[in-house]
């Protein structure tokens, strides 16, 4: 007996609307969907970094690992759930997470201003901080409209910062000699 499969086309978006888990439908553009959409293109960069660490790394694979969870939280949270959220307990383990590459890395690092990329693992990671902040500028323009929780929004902006820790400490592990910006006039 051949297998029934559910497909993953509905049909129900055709006309250019989609629907949250409340069962609320909006069209596709509105402001809502590029908050989710964000979420999800920064998840999928977040899987290009994971893929990327090898066992060096391997304390801040787990560590995506787990915000690319929280993420899924996150979309879930905008989508209307009411629990599956962004916690303020995730919110402290993600600080705790930062400071924690914060110490690991020079005493210096904070005083210059350092080009994206480095190391090709350093680049995935700037992009992913790169959109990471764009999400957390729709969520801004989306939060003007529909309130959205703290934590949600301290989330995103500590996970901006995360990224940039991540960067400076995946070229830092391999030695790489940061190329600096230098004001010339």
């Amino acid at each position: 007996m051949p297998r029934k499969i559910q497909s993953i086309s509905t049909k129900t978006g055709d006309t250019g609307s989609s629907g949250l888990i409340t069962g609320e439908r909006l069209p596709k553009d509105a402001a809502i969907f590029s908050a989710i959409g964000t979420i999800d293109e920064l998840n999928s960069w977040l899987g290009l970094v994971v893929v990327q660490f090898g066992e060096r790394f391997g304390e801040q694979q787990e560590q995506l690992l787990v915000i690319q969870e929280q993420l899924f939280y996150l979309g879930a949270e905008l989508a209307g759930s009411k629990t599956a959220i962004i916690t303020a307990r995730s919110l402290d383990k993600l600080e705790k997470q930062s400071h924690a590459l914060q110490l690991a890395l020079s005493d210096n690092w904070h005083t210059k201003f350092v080009f994206p990329g480095g190391t090709q693992l350093g680049a995935y990671c700037d992009i992913a901080r790169s959109v990471c902040r764009r999400a957390e500028r729709v969520l801004i323009t989306l939060n003007r409209q529909q309130k959205q929780s703290r934590n949600l929004m301290c989330y995103i902006n500590r996970l901006s910062d995360y990224l940039y820790l991540l960067r400076c400490f995946v070229n830092e592990q391999v030695a790489f000699q940061e190329r600096q910006f230098i004001v010339k006039h």
